[in-house]
């Protein structure tokens, strides 16, 4: 029986929130002590660390110089809120959590930051982002903003090129995983999944196209100690189960296996050399008619290193939920992701010892 604890983190004095522009700090907000004093050391805890705004969603996250930081979209609503912002937390215990950040574009919709460390030692954010006309989508570009060495400011937007030979209306690269000096990320885009590469996250080269079926769209790419290549792959046509994609450098033949579990806002990490714990949303065997999305969950997933599930972890969510971010340090594997369970969309994290995800 898993133990899961929770709490909800309270806010401590007034909160200053910010647009970035040259300002980058607010009052910290604190989490509340446990009720139950009795917390063990293989228990679960969840705890809320954000919800200052209409509408959180899609995390990221990592640690640097001490300290984590989560990234997350904030806005009037998950879409058709054209409003999205792009807000960075930073706090060195997990608890206590301060907004450095608030990145927006003007007349644009920011959306799925994604945060990584550079080659040179900055922090990355990778974002998404939207031009509308008459409510609908005209155009998605990839945008990035840097912090400082010390993790302390963060530049406004700009856009990153794609290159020329396959650039298209609609450009988005989820997520940049680095590795000996070179990001990867895939592009997924109405012609397809194309892998592509980056040096300093200014511009992105094609590497090769992923012939998938079943509307492939949102993947997170790792690495293991070899260079092997693993792709975790959310898929929304056909069976509508997640994929892993395999690929030896240079990364132009492709493998791919099954995950018996439909996929959403996929992000994983190696727990070992023969086995990974995937961060999704959990979709019901069968959606009901009339329930939406009442019956989603946000949990992990342990697979081996062909997809094949051995156990899942459902945490505490429901309903508008997931997109999860992950690191594993201090004997715990450390999650951040967004749920509505509790009526609003807010920002959790939770702190799994690394005993609950052996199977």
């Amino acid at each position: 029986m898993l133990n899961i604890k929770t709490s909800t983190l309270l806010a401590s004095g007034f909160l200053l929130l910010v647009l970035f522009s040259g300002c980058s700090s607010s009052k910290s907000s604190k989490s509340s002590k446990t009720s139950d004093s009795s917390k063990s050391s293989d228990s679960i805890q969840v705890t809320k660390i954000w919800d200052q705004g209409a509408h959180h969603a899609f995390t990221d996250l990592i640690r640097f110089n001490g300290a984590f930081y989560c990234t997350f979209r904030e806005g009037t609503a998950h879409v058709s809120g054209w409003d999205g912002k792009a807000r960075v937390l930073r706090s060195t215990d997990g608890k206590a959590w301060n907004s450095i950040a608030l990145l927006s574009m003007d007349n644009r919709d920011v959306r799925d930051p994604k945060i990584s460390l550079s080659p040179d030692n900055r922090l990355m954010v990778l974002m998404d982002v939207e031009a509308h006309d008459k409510g609908q989508i005209i155009s998605r570009k990839p945008y990035v903003s840097f912090s400082d060495k010390a993790g302390n400011n963060f530049s406004s937007p700009t856009e990153s090129a794609v290159d020329p030979k396959m650039v298209s209306a609609s450009d988005w690269i989820w997520r940049v995983t680095w590795n000996k000096g070179e990001g990867y990320g895939i592009d997924y885009q109405v012609n397809g999944l194309f892998l592509m590469k980056t040096k300093d996250g200014s511009s992105f080269e094609k590497v090769s196209k992923i012939n998938l079926g079943g509307n492939p769209n949102e993947s997170t790419i790792r690495f293991d100690k070899n260079n092997k290549m693993y792709v975790v792959i959310r898929r929304e046509e056909a069976d509508r189960m997640g994929i892993l994609a395999t690929s030896n450098p240079p990364y132009q033949d492709w493998k791919f296996d099954t995950i018996k579990q439909r996929l959403g806002g996929p992000n994983f990490l190696f727990l070992n050399d023969n086995t990974l714990v995937i961060g999704s949303r959990l979709y019901p065997s069968a959606e009901m008619a009339g329930q939406g999305n009442t019956q989603h969950k946000s949990g992990v997933i342990i697979t081996d290193l062909n997809g094949n599930i051995k156990k899942v972890i459902k945490l505490p969510s429901g309903g508008d939920t997931s997109y999860p971010g992950m690191v594993i340090y201090d004997g715990k594997l450390w999650y951040s992701y967004y749920s509505s369970h509790e009526g609003k969309t807010a920002i959790y994290l939770a702190t799994i010892p690394l005993s609950q995800l052996r199977s």
